[in-house]
């Protein structure tokens, strides 16, 4: 995240939110804080704030730029936003969650 950036608060407890509906009320997670250009580079930070598990960004398309110190905009039904339609984060944090949770034989 760029502390700079609006959404930065609401983010984290929208992160929440999202875990708590989708069933990871135990998963914890961290704020990390990008304030230089090289970090964006070797993360492939697309702006902030954003989510990533992994160190893949939920959010990054070919329409988003990675490797940006800037604050980020979100599409939602609500229009352009700071952080994300809470069902839009709730859906992109399941694939990760049901890939962590499949067992191999």
């Amino acid at each position: 995240m760029i502390p700079e950036c609006p959404g930065t608060a609401e983010a984290t407890t929208l992160l929440r939110t999202a875990l708590d509906d989708i069933g990871l009320a135990e998963t914890a997670f961290t704020v990390g804080i990008i304030d230089a250009d090289e970090a964006t580079q070797t993360r492939g930070f697309a702006g902030s704030p954003a989510s990533m598990v992994d160190g893949t960004d939920l959010f990054n398309s070919e329409e988003t730029t990675s490797g940006s110190l800037a604050c980020r905009v979100y599409p939602t039904p609500e229009g352009p936003r700071n952080v994300p339609a809470l069902r839009d984060l709730r859906r992109a944090l399941k694939e990760p969650a049901a890939r962590a949770t499949r067992i191999s034989p």
